[in-house]
């Protein structure tokens, strides 16, 4: 790939927000995390962790986010008719989703380490996007409350003392592409100091 395509792929990606219902090949995925795992890393950590849910995987993930929002208090946890059709609607629109990919790292004491870690990861996570982009996938990066809930983590099987949840990637081919929004002026975000 020239210079030109990698600045040409930063300016084209979107986040994806409709998905087609066809699934992305696993050699494909794998590739894409594998370019992600280039990212720049402290000590050479690569402190990325990746569980995807997929195909019937994704009930018991989807299963865990909606008892998360119950017990957080976004969902009412009673069985009156306007919430069991809340509860069924996010369901059915995150099983829809064709892959999530939930990313975490292990946490450091230290928090200078922690703060490496971390960004390791974000680095990971663009360059999985971009890399993703150019098979023609399409990603949405969240963080939302349930990656903050203990209970949601133990429900999936991690330790939220013992390891942070960055991101959840939803995944799949784009069933629309956004348009550019733009940016701002970069010299409205760049102070150079000469002195």
């Amino acid at each position: 790939m020239s210079p030109i395509d990698i600045l040409e792929a930063i300016k084209r990606r979107r986040s994806t927000f409709s998905f087609k219902e066809q699934i992305v090949d696993e050699a494909i995925l794998k590739d894409i995390f594998m370019y992600g795992s280039y990212a720049p890393t402290h000590y050479m950590k690569e402190p990325w962790n990746i569980n995807l849910y997929q195909e019937k995987g994704r009930v018991a993930f989807v299963d865990a986010i909606i008892a998360s929002y119950q017990r957080i208090g976004m969902l009412k946890k009673d069985n009156d008719a306007k919430t069991v059709k809340v509860i069924d609607s996010m369901s059915s629109f995150l099983l829809e989703i064709p892959h999530h990919a939930l990313i975490y790292f292990k946490k450091e004491a230290e928090a200078v380490r922690y703060e490496e870690d971390y960004a390791a990861v974000c680095a990971f996570i663009q360059n999985a996007q971009l890399a993703a982009w150019e098979y023609g996938v399409g990603m949405l990066w969240t963080i939302t409350p349930y990656m903050h809930d203990a209970g949601f983590a133990a429900d999936i099987g991690l330790d939220s003392n013992e390891v942070k949840i960055a991101a959840v990637m939803q995944i799949g081919y784009p069933q629309h592409v956004g348009r550019d929004k733009g940016r701002l002026p970069i010299e409205e975000k760049l102070k150079i100091i000469t002195e």
